[in-house]
């Protein structure tokens, strides 16, 4: 039996409890700033990526928001934001301007674009649309069956818009008197209405866009003609993953992680669109999921799976091709400097060995 110590009283039953309490309260304080600390040395390794889309939050845009959902950018040490944009042009403006770090904009918008500004060297860094989805959407009702039809009519094309960029070279390929198509500049918002009630006989868009939003509008499949410029002599590249040149220099592993989580979002959308596109809803209150779905498919049928990619892998270009897409785009557009070539324009350093980009 251990003698009481009789020059210190026994702690009474309420103070020791106290001191418990005291320690308890301490030891969650300190748990709590070391977890404070921790969240905020994770948070201060992480890269900031502003990202822009080409347009709305819609079913193409799975590939992009998937990786957010999953988780796939933060495992990269990337805090990605992503906003919608108002066209293929916007990102490219907005990339070069600095306001956004990486864009998803259309290649050969940005080939004119860096010939106009020599002085800022913004880049492409990953092939998207290895077929591009523009089109010239009609209908059959209004006399539009085949490019030459356009002579006589009124075409509805936004300013902005990544498939009116291309009319030149369209007209150029199929011998249209381009004197002869009346062009109205319209919104966005008012294309596809305008088309369905007969206040222009066609429209400049993207085919999965315009094709799918007409139907929603009440035309009739039959009644829809669509020109994939694709299968009418433009013969480019289309919408691709672009990077504003200082924040290339500054971050280059992030770019390589970025595209490393974007193909693994790619990869889930090609695998489950019907999964993919819930990350699409999620961020578009207005959108039907069936008709983001069947917007997504014939993105993915259309634009990405293709044989060339099937076979080389998703992200990069062909060089013989990119410089027959060069002599194109310049029948109709004169060089303010020297004719680009690829490594002008697209930098493949960032992508990942061929074979992680095949699936």
């Amino acid at each position: 039996m251990r003698a009481i110590d009789a020059g210190r009283p026994a702690p009474s039953g309420k103070s020791a409890m106290s001191k418990i309490l005291a320690g308890s309260a301490a030891a969650v304080a300190l748990a709590a700033a070391v977890t404070a600390l921790g969240t905020s040395d994770a948070r201060a390794q992480e890269t900031s990526i502003k990202f822009s889309l080409d347009f709305k939050f819609e079913g193409p845009s799975a590939p992009f928001v998937v990786p957010l959902d999953k988780g796939y950018y933060k495992a990269e040490k990337l805090n990605v934001t992503i906003d919608s944009a108002a066209g293929s042009l916007e990102p490219i403006t907005r990339v070069a301007s600095g306001t956004y770090d990486m864009g998803f904009g259309d290649i050969n918008s940005l080939v004119k674009f860096r010939d106009a500004n020599p002085n800022t060297p913004i880049k492409a860094v990953f092939m998207v649309y290895n077929k591009p989805p523009f089109a010239i959407i009609g209908r059959k009702s209004r006399g539009v069956v085949k490019p030459k039809d356009l002579e006589g009519k009124k075409l509805g094309a936004p300013a902005p818009d990544g498939a009116y960029a291309q009319w030149p070279i369209f007209v150029e390929a199929n011998g249209i008197d381009a004197s002869k198509v009346t062009i109205e500049n319209v919104g966005f918002p008012v294309r596809e209405p305008m088309l369905a009630a007969g206040q222009v006989d066609a429209i400049t868009g993207f085919s999965f866009s315009s094709f799918i939003n007409l139907k929603e509008k009440g035309v009739a499949v039959d009644d829809i003609t669509v020109l994939l410029m694709a299968d009418y002599g433009v013969n480019l590249y289309g919408n691709a993953i672009i990077v504003n040149p200082k924040f290339a220099a500054e971050h280059p592993d992030a770019i390589k992680g970025f595209i490393r989580a974007y193909l693994k979002g790619l990869k889930d959308t090609i695998a489950s669109p019907a999964t993919a596109v819930d990350s699409v809803l999620k961020r578009n209150d207005i959108a039907k999921k069936a008709t983001e779905l069947e917007r997504l498919t014939m993105a993915l049928n259309d634009n990405i799976v293709t044989a060339e990619t099937k076979k080389d892998g998703y992200g990069g270009v062909d060089a013989a091709r990119f410089a027959k897409a060069i002599e194109q785009i310049g029948l109709t557009y004169k060089w303010k400097n020297d004719k680009p070539k690829m490594e002008d324009i697209f930098d493949a350093s960032y992508l990942p060995p061929a074979a992680d980009r095949k699936f």
